[in-house]
């Protein structure tokens, strides 16, 4: 595989976390933005949806992982570790689902913060805006849901945090490619 390859993988793991989550909340009408986390999604006995959740889930994380140790290395070298144990965290989220209830809100705690560190040494490394925003994003949708400023499940910030920083995550990997 052509160097240049390795960048898709930083393309494909959110691609394809997006697309298994997207699938899982579509095939479960139990599923409310209002009371759920994400991860009720991958709960292995009471969701029908978790294998194709949890798969999303390890996909990207090992995507993330993959990308990391390659292309994105050559890009933000110090970004790389965090972005790999992001990817990690990911993947253990997925392995124990919340029918290991302790030690599943431990990892994903972990994954949470991980893609904290991960976007404040992108901005260190590459004097990112694009990553500045997205972590102050992030920030902001976990403190308001904290503060009970607005009425959700924790989906929300799940979900605003976990794709703000993959969109400074896929420009990198578009700039990898097209770089090359």
């Amino acid at each position: 595989m052509r160097e240049q390859n390795y960048a898709l993988s930083g393309l494909l793991g959110p691609l394809i976390a997006v697309i298994c989550i997207a699938g899982s909340i579509l095939l479960s009408p139990w599923f409310s933005w209002e009371i759920n986390a994400l991860s009720d999604l991958g709960h292995s006995v009471n969701s029908d949806v978790a294998p194709l959740f949890n798969f999303g889930l390890l996909s990207c994380g090992f995507l993330m992982i993959f990308y990391s140790v390659t292309s994105f290395r050559g890009h933000a070298k110090y970004t790389s570790y965090f972005l790999m144990f992001s990817g990690l965290a990911l993947q253990l989220v997925a392995t124990f689902n919340e029918v290991y209830k302790p030690l599943h809100f431990q990892v994903s705690v972990l994954f949470f913060l991980s893609l904290c560190f991960a976007s404040v040494s992108y901005i260190i490394e590459k004097r990112s805006i694009l990553a500045v925003v997205a972590l102050t994003i992030g920030l902001i949708s976990w403190i308001l849901y904290g503060l009970d400023v607005y009425s959700a499940g924790i989906a929300v910030p799940e979900t605003v945090s976990s794709m703000a920083t993959a969109s400074w995550v896929v420009l990198a990997a578009l700039k990898d490619y097209f770089a090359k």
